[in-house]
Protein backbone atom coordinates (compact mmCIF):
# COMPACT_ATOMS: atom_id res chain seq x y z
CA UNK A 1 0.00 0.00 0.00
CA UNK A 2 1.43 3.50 -1.09
CA UNK A 3 2.10 6.45 1.46
CA UNK A 4 -0.62 7.90 -0.07
CA UNK A 5 -3.35 5.79 0.78
CA UNK A 6 -2.61 4.95 4.22
CA UNK A 7 -2.61 8.98 4.61
CA UNK A 8 -5.60 8.92 2.98
CA UNK A 9 -7.60 6.06 5.36
CA UNK A 10 -6.08 7.19 8.40
CA UNK A 11 -7.76 10.93 7.37
CA UNK A 12 -10.95 9.24 6.51
CA UNK A 13 -10.88 7.15 10.11
CA UNK A 14 -10.06 10.32 11.64
CA UNK A 15 -12.95 12.50 10.04
CA UNK A 16 -15.49 9.51 10.93
CA UNK A 17 -14.62 10.22 14.33
CA UNK A 18 -15.11 13.74 13.96
CA UNK A 19 -18.10 13.44 11.89
CA UNK A 20 -21.13 15.91 13.27
CA UNK A 21 -23.68 13.84 12.89
CA UNK A 22 -22.70 11.92 15.95
CA UNK A 23 -22.13 8.60 13.96
CA UNK A 24 -18.03 8.58 14.56
CA UNK A 25 -18.59 9.30 18.22
CA UNK A 26 -20.50 5.66 18.64
CA UNK A 27 -17.08 4.36 17.11
CA UNK A 28 -14.92 6.08 19.47
CA UNK A 29 -17.10 5.30 22.44
CA UNK A 30 -17.24 1.54 20.97
CA UNK A 31 -13.16 1.47 21.42
CA UNK A 32 -13.16 3.24 24.73
CA UNK A 33 -15.78 0.56 26.33
CA UNK A 34 -13.46 -2.20 25.27
CA UNK A 35 -10.14 -0.43 26.54
CA UNK A 36 -12.13 0.09 30.19
CA UNK A 37 -15.02 -2.38 30.56
CA UNK A 38 -17.36 -0.99 33.03
CA UNK A 39 -17.48 -1.53 36.44
CA UNK A 40 -20.75 -3.96 37.90
CA UNK A 41 -22.87 -2.09 39.51
CA UNK A 42 -23.59 -2.17 43.33
CA UNK A 43 -26.88 -3.89 42.61
CA UNK A 44 -25.53 -6.48 40.45
CA UNK A 45 -22.47 -7.30 43.07
CA UNK A 46 -25.21 -7.60 45.87
CA UNK A 47 -26.82 -10.06 43.35
CA UNK A 48 -23.61 -12.21 42.29
CA UNK A 49 -22.86 -12.14 46.28
CA UNK A 50 -26.43 -13.34 47.52
CA UNK A 51 -25.98 -16.23 44.49
CA UNK A 52 -22.59 -17.03 46.28
CA UNK A 53 -23.64 -17.04 49.79
CA UNK A 54 -25.38 -20.42 49.77
CA UNK A 55 -22.78 -22.69 48.15
CA UNK A 56 -20.10 -20.38 50.54
CA UNK A 57 -22.27 -21.33 53.39
CA UNK A 58 -23.29 -25.40 52.33
CA UNK A 59 -19.42 -25.52 51.42
CA UNK A 60 -18.48 -23.93 55.32
CA UNK A 61 -21.06 -26.33 56.79
CA UNK A 62 -19.77 -29.64 55.03
CA UNK A 63 -16.06 -28.64 56.79
CA UNK A 64 -17.62 -28.84 59.98
CA UNK A 65 -19.04 -32.31 59.97
CA UNK A 66 -17.00 -35.37 60.70
CA UNK A 67 -16.78 -38.26 58.66
CA UNK A 68 -19.82 -40.14 59.00
CA UNK A 69 -21.76 -37.02 58.69
CA UNK A 70 -20.30 -36.31 55.56
CA UNK A 71 -20.92 -39.81 54.11
CA UNK A 72 -24.20 -39.03 54.89
CA UNK A 73 -24.27 -35.84 52.61
CA UNK A 74 -22.50 -37.98 49.93
CA UNK A 75 -24.79 -40.84 49.90
CA UNK A 76 -27.66 -38.08 49.64
CA UNK A 77 -26.51 -37.07 46.40
CA UNK A 78 -25.29 -40.18 44.92
CA UNK A 79 -28.71 -41.82 45.58
CA UNK A 80 -30.20 -38.83 43.42
CA UNK A 81 -28.06 -40.24 40.35
CA UNK A 82 -29.19 -43.83 41.26
CA UNK A 83 -32.35 -42.82 40.71
CA UNK A 84 -31.86 -41.07 37.85
CA UNK A 85 -29.81 -43.57 35.93
CA UNK A 86 -32.03 -46.50 37.23
CA UNK A 87 -35.49 -43.88 36.09
CA UNK A 88 -33.19 -43.79 32.56
CA UNK A 89 -32.35 -47.59 32.23
CA UNK A 90 -36.33 -48.82 33.07
CA UNK A 91 -37.74 -46.13 30.37
CA UNK A 92 -35.27 -47.20 27.90
CA UNK A 93 -35.83 -51.13 28.82
CA UNK A 94 -39.80 -50.49 28.14
CA UNK A 95 -39.32 -48.41 25.36
CA UNK A 96 -37.01 -50.93 23.60
CA UNK A 97 -39.46 -53.44 23.56
CA UNK A 98 -42.17 -51.50 22.53
CA UNK A 99 -40.58 -50.49 19.45
CA UNK A 100 -38.95 -53.65 18.42
CA UNK A 101 -41.72 -55.91 18.60
CA UNK A 102 -44.24 -53.10 17.55
CA UNK A 103 -47.25 -54.47 15.01
CA UNK A 104 -45.61 -58.09 15.13
CA UNK A 105 -47.07 -61.65 15.53
CA UNK A 106 -46.08 -62.95 18.61
CA UNK A 107 -46.52 -66.27 17.37
CA UNK A 108 -44.32 -65.14 14.16
CA UNK A 109 -40.77 -65.87 13.23
CA UNK A 110 -39.76 -62.22 13.20
CA UNK A 111 -41.28 -62.08 16.72
CA UNK A 112 -39.09 -64.60 17.60
CA UNK A 113 -36.27 -63.01 16.16
CA UNK A 114 -36.13 -59.81 17.16
CA UNK A 115 -37.59 -60.58 20.72
CA UNK A 116 -34.28 -62.52 21.79
CA UNK A 117 -31.78 -59.48 20.78
CA UNK A 118 -34.01 -57.40 23.05
CA UNK A 119 -34.28 -59.61 26.27
CA UNK A 120 -29.99 -59.22 25.37
CA UNK A 121 -30.42 -55.73 25.77
CA UNK A 122 -32.64 -55.64 28.59
CA UNK A 123 -30.19 -57.72 30.55
CA UNK A 124 -27.02 -55.83 29.70
CA UNK A 125 -28.57 -52.65 30.83
CA UNK A 126 -29.69 -54.47 33.77
CA UNK A 127 -26.18 -55.73 34.62
CA UNK A 128 -24.56 -52.09 34.12
CA UNK A 129 -27.10 -50.56 36.21
CA UNK A 130 -26.62 -53.10 38.89
CA UNK A 131 -22.82 -52.73 38.73
CA UNK A 132 -22.89 -48.96 38.77
CA UNK A 133 -25.71 -48.37 42.11
CA UNK A 134 -24.19 -51.34 43.88
CA UNK A 135 -25.40 -52.51 47.07
CA UNK A 136 -29.21 -53.25 46.97
CA UNK A 137 -29.08 -53.52 43.53
CA UNK A 138 -27.05 -56.10 43.59
CA UNK A 139 -28.57 -57.76 45.64
CA UNK A 140 -31.69 -57.52 43.50
CA UNK A 141 -29.72 -58.88 40.04
CA UNK A 142 -29.11 -61.66 41.83
CA UNK A 143 -32.50 -62.53 42.59
CA UNK A 144 -33.40 -61.92 38.97
CA UNK A 145 -30.82 -65.16 38.61
CA UNK A 146 -33.00 -67.13 40.79
CA UNK A 147 -36.34 -66.60 38.46
CA UNK A 148 -34.51 -68.62 35.46
CA UNK A 149 -37.60 -70.66 36.23
CA UNK A 150 -39.69 -67.40 34.96
CA UNK A 151 -37.84 -64.87 33.35
CA UNK A 152 -35.50 -65.78 29.77
CA UNK A 153 -32.43 -67.25 29.78
CA UNK A 154 -30.59 -64.06 28.44
CA UNK A 155 -31.60 -62.99 31.92
CA UNK A 156 -30.24 -65.68 34.20
CA UNK A 157 -26.84 -66.20 32.24
CA UNK A 158 -25.94 -62.18 31.98
CA UNK A 159 -26.87 -61.72 35.72
CA UNK A 160 -25.54 -64.73 36.36
CA UNK A 161 -21.47 -62.69 37.21
CA UNK A 162 -23.20 -60.65 39.56
CA UNK A 163 -23.00 -63.48 42.43
CA UNK A 164 -19.50 -62.92 42.63
CA UNK A 165 -18.71 -59.76 41.57
CA UNK A 166 -16.27 -57.27 43.35
CA UNK A 167 -17.07 -53.72 43.78
CA UNK A 168 -15.14 -50.58 43.14
CA UNK A 169 -14.61 -48.99 46.86
CA UNK A 170 -13.24 -45.99 48.08
CA UNK A 171 -9.41 -46.67 49.22
CA UNK A 172 -9.36 -47.03 53.28
CA UNK A 173 -13.07 -47.37 53.43
CA UNK A 174 -12.57 -51.01 55.36
CA UNK A 175 -10.14 -49.35 57.62
CA UNK A 176 -12.76 -46.68 58.35
CA UNK A 177 -15.29 -49.31 59.49
CA UNK A 178 -12.88 -51.14 61.55
CA UNK A 179 -12.12 -48.36 63.36
CA UNK A 180 -15.87 -47.15 63.88
CA UNK A 181 -16.93 -50.37 65.01
CA UNK A 182 -13.95 -51.25 66.94
CA UNK A 183 -12.32 -48.51 67.66
CA UNK A 184 -9.10 -49.87 66.45
CA UNK A 185 -6.83 -50.70 63.33
CA UNK A 186 -7.10 -53.90 61.64
CA UNK A 187 -3.43 -54.43 62.42
CA UNK A 188 -4.19 -54.25 66.06
CA UNK A 189 -7.38 -56.68 65.60
CA UNK A 190 -5.36 -58.82 63.14
CA UNK A 191 -1.72 -59.92 63.27
CA UNK A 192 -2.59 -60.27 59.29
CA UNK A 193 -4.81 -58.33 57.20
CA UNK A 194 -5.19 -58.76 53.29
CA UNK A 195 -6.58 -55.84 51.77
CA UNK A 196 -7.55 -57.45 49.23
CA UNK A 197 -10.70 -59.30 49.12
CA UNK A 198 -11.19 -63.28 48.36
CA UNK A 199 -14.79 -62.64 47.79
CA UNK A 200 -17.53 -59.56 47.19
CA UNK A 201 -21.27 -59.67 47.51
CA UNK A 202 -23.84 -57.36 47.37
CA UNK A 203 -23.62 -56.12 50.57
CA UNK A 204 -20.06 -57.02 51.97
CA UNK A 205 -16.62 -58.46 50.66
CA UNK A 206 -14.09 -60.98 52.57
CA UNK A 207 -11.24 -60.65 53.59
CA UNK A 208 -8.77 -63.50 54.26
CA UNK A 209 -6.97 -62.62 58.29
CA UNK A 210 -5.12 -63.90 61.08
CA UNK A 211 -5.32 -63.51 64.46
CA UNK A 212 -2.39 -62.63 67.12
CA UNK A 213 -3.26 -66.48 68.35
CA UNK A 214 -2.53 -67.55 65.24
CA UNK A 215 -6.20 -68.87 63.66
CA UNK A 216 -6.87 -68.21 59.88
CA UNK A 217 -10.30 -66.40 59.62
CA UNK A 218 -12.35 -64.83 56.77
CA UNK A 219 -13.24 -61.52 57.94
CA UNK A 220 -16.52 -60.45 56.17
CA UNK A 221 -16.82 -56.31 56.06
CA UNK A 222 -20.11 -54.63 54.72
CA UNK A 223 -20.07 -51.94 52.95
CA UNK A 224 -19.37 -49.26 54.75
CA UNK A 225 -22.23 -46.55 52.86
CA UNK A 226 -24.97 -49.39 52.87
CA UNK A 227 -27.12 -48.93 55.89
CA UNK A 228 -27.15 -45.03 55.09
CA UNK A 229 -28.66 -45.47 51.60
CA UNK A 230 -30.70 -48.46 52.20
CA UNK A 231 -34.32 -46.69 52.46
CA UNK A 232 -33.56 -44.47 49.63
CA UNK A 233 -32.88 -47.57 47.66
CA UNK A 234 -36.00 -48.88 48.32
CA UNK A 235 -38.00 -45.92 47.70
CA UNK A 236 -36.53 -45.47 44.00
CA UNK A 237 -37.11 -49.41 43.34
CA UNK A 238 -40.63 -48.94 44.84
CA UNK A 239 -41.05 -45.79 42.43
CA UNK A 240 -39.87 -47.70 39.66
CA UNK A 241 -41.83 -50.64 40.04
CA UNK A 242 -45.16 -48.29 40.10
CA UNK A 243 -44.04 -46.71 36.72
CA UNK A 244 -43.49 -50.16 34.77
CA UNK A 245 -46.92 -50.92 36.31
CA UNK A 246 -48.43 -48.23 34.68
CA UNK A 247 -46.43 -48.60 31.48
CA UNK A 248 -47.14 -52.64 31.95
CA UNK A 249 -50.56 -53.32 33.38
CA UNK A 250 -49.71 -56.94 33.80
CA UNK A 251 -46.59 -56.03 35.41
CA UNK A 252 -47.11 -56.13 39.31
CA UNK A 253 -43.84 -56.83 41.53
CA UNK A 254 -44.38 -54.51 43.94
CA UNK A 255 -45.20 -56.69 46.38
CA UNK A 256 -42.69 -58.94 46.18
CA UNK A 257 -40.50 -56.35 47.18
CA UNK A 258 -42.29 -55.55 50.09
CA UNK A 259 -42.51 -58.96 51.15
CA UNK A 260 -38.32 -58.41 50.49
CA UNK A 261 -37.64 -55.48 52.83
CA UNK A 262 -38.00 -56.89 56.40
CA UNK A 263 -35.54 -60.15 54.99
CA UNK A 264 -32.91 -57.60 53.22
CA UNK A 265 -32.51 -55.15 56.25
CA UNK A 266 -32.31 -58.27 58.43
CA UNK A 267 -29.49 -59.38 55.89
CA UNK A 268 -27.72 -55.57 57.12
CA UNK A 269 -26.87 -57.38 60.66
CA UNK A 270 -24.05 -59.81 60.84
CA UNK A 271 -24.55 -60.28 64.38
CA UNK A 272 -27.96 -61.53 63.50
CA UNK A 273 -26.24 -63.60 60.27
CA UNK A 274 -23.48 -65.07 63.38
CA UNK A 275 -26.99 -66.39 65.65
CA UNK A 276 -28.29 -67.65 61.89
CA UNK A 277 -25.20 -69.81 61.37
CA UNK A 278 -24.92 -71.20 65.12
CA UNK A 279 -28.36 -72.23 64.88
CA UNK A 280 -27.50 -74.19 61.49
CA UNK A 281 -24.89 -75.89 62.72
CA UNK A 282 -26.71 -77.19 65.92
CA UNK A 283 -29.99 -78.26 63.70
CA UNK A 284 -27.42 -80.26 60.89
CA UNK A 285 -24.64 -81.64 63.70
CA UNK A 286 -26.08 -84.97 63.35
CA UNK A 287 -25.34 -84.91 59.12
CA UNK A 288 -21.23 -85.14 59.86
CA UNK A 289 -20.97 -84.32 56.49
CA UNK A 290 -22.19 -80.51 56.52
CA UNK A 291 -19.65 -78.03 58.44
CA UNK A 292 -20.83 -74.66 59.12
CA UNK A 293 -17.34 -72.34 60.03
CA UNK A 294 -16.89 -71.18 63.54
CA UNK A 295 -17.47 -67.82 64.83
CA UNK A 296 -15.07 -65.51 66.33
CA UNK A 297 -17.61 -63.04 68.50
CA UNK A 298 -14.60 -61.01 69.71
CA UNK A 299 -13.88 -59.58 66.54
CA UNK A 300 -18.04 -58.97 65.11
CA UNK A 301 -20.04 -56.37 65.33
CA UNK A 302 -23.35 -55.14 63.22
CA UNK A 303 -20.86 -54.65 59.82
CA UNK A 304 -18.07 -57.02 60.88
CA UNK A 305 -18.07 -61.03 60.88
CA UNK A 306 -15.37 -63.18 61.46
CA UNK A 307 -15.58 -66.56 61.08
CA UNK A 308 -13.39 -69.39 60.77
CA UNK A 309 -11.39 -69.58 57.12
CA UNK A 310 -12.31 -72.84 55.15
CA UNK A 311 -10.64 -73.36 51.93
CA UNK A 312 -13.39 -75.61 49.18
CA UNK A 313 -14.56 -76.35 45.26
CA UNK A 314 -17.91 -74.37 44.64
CA UNK A 315 -20.18 -76.70 44.21
CA UNK A 316 -20.87 -76.60 40.77
CA UNK A 317 -16.95 -76.43 39.93
CA UNK A 318 -17.19 -80.20 38.80
CA UNK A 319 -13.76 -80.67 37.32
CA UNK A 320 -12.33 -79.54 40.62
CA UNK A 321 -14.41 -81.71 42.61
CA UNK A 322 -13.20 -84.32 40.63
CA UNK A 323 -9.95 -83.35 41.14
CA UNK A 324 -9.69 -83.92 44.73
CA UNK A 325 -11.31 -87.34 44.21
CA UNK A 326 -14.49 -87.09 44.97
CA UNK A 327 -17.79 -88.37 43.45
CA UNK A 328 -19.87 -86.28 41.87
CA UNK A 329 -23.17 -88.37 42.97
CA UNK A 330 -21.94 -88.56 46.53
CA UNK A 331 -22.27 -84.54 46.29
CA UNK A 332 -25.60 -84.59 44.87
CA UNK A 333 -27.00 -87.01 47.32
CA UNK A 334 -25.89 -84.93 50.24
CA UNK A 335 -26.96 -81.57 48.75
CA UNK A 336 -30.75 -82.67 48.27
CA UNK A 337 -30.46 -84.07 51.61
CA UNK A 338 -29.04 -81.38 53.56
CA UNK A 339 -31.45 -79.03 52.25
CA UNK A 340 -34.70 -81.56 52.76
CA UNK A 341 -33.79 -81.55 56.23
CA UNK A 342 -34.00 -78.12 56.17
CA UNK A 343 -37.07 -77.75 53.97
CA UNK A 344 -38.90 -80.37 55.53
CA UNK A 345 -37.33 -81.21 59.20
CA UNK A 346 -36.02 -77.75 60.79
CA UNK A 347 -38.07 -75.33 58.87
CA UNK A 348 -34.97 -73.46 59.07
CA UNK A 349 -33.71 -72.97 55.64
CA UNK A 350 -30.73 -71.48 54.17
CA UNK A 351 -32.46 -69.26 51.43
CA UNK A 352 -29.48 -67.83 49.39
CA UNK A 353 -27.76 -71.06 48.45
CA UNK A 354 -26.19 -70.06 44.95
CA UNK A 355 -22.76 -71.86 43.94
CA UNK A 356 -20.47 -68.96 46.10
CA UNK A 357 -22.05 -70.30 48.95
CA UNK A 358 -21.40 -73.90 49.20
CA UNK A 359 -18.08 -75.22 49.14
CA UNK A 360 -17.06 -78.89 48.79
CA UNK A 361 -14.04 -80.18 50.69
CA UNK A 362 -12.61 -83.85 51.37
CA UNK A 363 -13.87 -84.72 55.06
CA UNK A 364 -12.45 -86.76 57.66
CA UNK A 365 -13.68 -89.82 56.30
CA UNK A 366 -12.26 -88.98 52.46
CA UNK A 367 -15.57 -88.08 50.95
CA UNK A 368 -17.64 -85.38 50.61
CA UNK A 369 -18.15 -82.86 52.68
CA UNK A 370 -20.22 -79.51 52.60
CA UNK A 371 -19.25 -76.00 53.76
CA UNK A 372 -22.43 -73.99 54.01
CA UNK A 373 -21.50 -70.13 54.34
CA UNK A 374 -23.02 -66.68 54.15
CA UNK A 375 -26.15 -66.98 56.84
CA UNK A 376 -27.55 -63.56 56.32
CA UNK A 377 -30.53 -64.78 54.73
CA UNK A 378 -33.17 -67.43 56.43
CA UNK A 379 -36.33 -68.28 56.19
CA UNK A 380 -38.67 -70.50 58.39
CA UNK A 381 -41.45 -72.51 57.27
CA UNK A 382 -44.41 -73.48 59.79
CA UNK A 383 -44.48 -77.26 60.80
CA UNK A 384 -48.12 -77.43 58.94
CA UNK A 385 -46.76 -75.40 55.53
CA UNK A 386 -43.80 -78.40 55.82
CA UNK A 387 -45.98 -81.23 55.90
CA UNK A 388 -48.48 -79.93 53.37
CA UNK A 389 -45.11 -79.07 51.02
CA UNK A 390 -43.75 -82.38 51.42
CA UNK A 391 -47.15 -84.15 50.44
CA UNK A 392 -47.31 -82.07 47.75
CA UNK A 393 -44.00 -83.18 46.68
CA UNK A 394 -44.94 -86.75 46.71
CA UNK A 395 -48.09 -86.17 44.71
CA UNK A 396 -46.11 -84.57 42.40
CA UNK A 397 -43.83 -87.45 41.52
CA UNK A 398 -46.89 -89.96 41.82
CA UNK A 399 -48.72 -87.67 39.29
CA UNK A 400 -51.31 -86.83 41.22
CA UNK A 401 -53.74 -84.84 40.64
CA UNK A 402 -55.92 -84.81 43.43
CA UNK A 403 -53.74 -84.69 45.71
CA UNK A 404 -52.01 -81.82 44.47
CA UNK A 405 -55.38 -79.96 44.43
CA UNK A 406 -56.01 -80.90 47.89
CA UNK A 407 -52.40 -79.98 49.43
CA UNK A 408 -51.78 -76.57 47.10
CA UNK A 409 -55.20 -75.53 48.86
CA UNK A 410 -53.53 -76.11 52.16
CA UNK A 411 -50.66 -74.24 51.34
CA UNK A 412 -52.95 -71.00 49.80
CA UNK A 413 -52.69 -71.47 46.61
CA UNK A 414 -55.85 -72.67 44.74
CA UNK A 415 -54.66 -72.72 41.06
CA UNK A 416 -52.48 -76.26 41.80
CA UNK A 417 -51.37 -76.87 38.49
CA UNK A 418 -49.21 -74.16 37.68
CA UNK A 419 -48.14 -74.02 41.02
CA UNK A 420 -46.41 -77.66 40.73
CA UNK A 421 -45.08 -76.75 37.32
CA UNK A 422 -43.09 -73.47 39.37
CA UNK A 423 -42.39 -75.70 42.24
CA UNK A 424 -40.77 -78.66 39.64
CA UNK A 425 -39.27 -76.26 37.38
CA UNK A 426 -41.08 -78.12 34.50
CA UNK A 427 -43.79 -78.84 32.53
CA UNK A 428 -46.35 -81.69 34.36
CA UNK A 429 -49.00 -84.03 32.74
CA UNK A 430 -52.06 -82.13 32.64
CA UNK A 431 -54.77 -83.85 34.26
CA UNK A 432 -57.43 -86.41 32.21
CA UNK A 433 -59.74 -83.59 32.07
CA UNK A 434 -57.42 -81.48 31.22
CA UNK A 435 -57.42 -77.73 32.57
CA UNK A 436 -59.52 -75.13 32.89
CA UNK A 437 -57.77 -72.62 30.13
CA UNK A 438 -54.69 -74.42 29.20
CA UNK A 439 -54.73 -75.88 25.81
CA UNK A 440 -53.49 -79.48 25.64
CA UNK A 441 -50.82 -79.07 23.42
CA UNK A 442 -49.02 -76.57 21.21
CA UNK A 443 -50.80 -77.32 18.57
CA UNK A 444 -54.30 -76.63 20.00
CA UNK A 445 -52.48 -73.14 21.34
CA UNK A 446 -51.43 -72.47 17.97
CA UNK A 447 -55.33 -73.34 16.48
CA UNK A 448 -56.46 -70.52 18.88
CA UNK A 449 -56.72 -67.14 16.87
CA UNK A 450 -54.89 -63.95 17.87
CA UNK A 451 -57.16 -62.71 20.42
CA UNK A 452 -57.78 -65.99 21.45
CA UNK A 453 -54.24 -66.30 22.01
CA UNK A 454 -53.88 -62.80 23.68
CA UNK A 455 -56.73 -63.53 26.59
CA UNK A 456 -55.00 -67.10 27.29
CA UNK A 457 -51.54 -65.08 27.91
CA UNK A 458 -53.30 -62.45 29.94
CA UNK A 459 -55.00 -65.37 31.63
CA UNK A 460 -51.49 -67.47 32.78
CA UNK A 461 -49.79 -64.26 33.56
CA UNK A 462 -52.82 -63.41 36.22
CA UNK A 463 -52.89 -67.18 37.30
CA UNK A 464 -49.19 -67.21 37.79
CA UNK A 465 -49.54 -63.48 40.10
CA UNK A 466 -52.16 -65.18 41.90
CA UNK A 467 -49.97 -68.33 42.79
CA UNK A 468 -46.82 -66.18 44.34
CA UNK A 469 -48.87 -63.96 45.97
CA UNK A 470 -50.86 -66.82 47.64
CA UNK A 471 -47.94 -69.00 48.47
CA UNK A 472 -46.89 -68.78 51.71
CA UNK A 473 -43.87 -65.52 52.48
CA UNK A 474 -41.26 -68.55 53.21
CA UNK A 475 -41.91 -70.27 50.18
CA UNK A 476 -41.14 -67.52 47.39
CA UNK A 477 -37.09 -67.72 49.02
CA UNK A 478 -37.18 -71.31 48.85
CA UNK A 479 -38.19 -71.49 45.25
CA UNK A 480 -35.09 -70.13 44.66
Amino acid sequence: MSLHSTRYLCSCSAGVLRNSDGRGLVVRRHFARLASPKEPSPRRKSFYALLLLPAAGAAGYYATLDAQQKRRVRVTGEGIQRFWRSLKIGLTISLDYWWALRGLNDLSPEYAEAIQPCHQRAADRILSGCLENGGLYIKLGQGLVSMNHILPKEYSETLSVLQDKALNRRAHEVEQLLEEDFGVSSKELFRQFDEEPIAAASLAQVHRAVTHNGEEVAVKVQYIDLRDRFSGDIWTCEILLDLIALMHPNFGFKWALQDLKGTLAAELDFEAEARNAERCAQELSHLKYVYVPKVMWNRCSKRVLTMEYIAGCKVNDKDGIKSIGLSLKDVDEKLIKTFAEQIFHTGFVHADPHPGNVLVRKGADDRAQLVLLDHGLYDYLQPQNRVSLCKLWKAIVLNDHVQMKQYAAELGVQEYFMFCCLLAHRKLPFPKEGHKFLPQSRKAFLDLDKAERGKLREQAWESMMAVLKGMPRPMMLILR
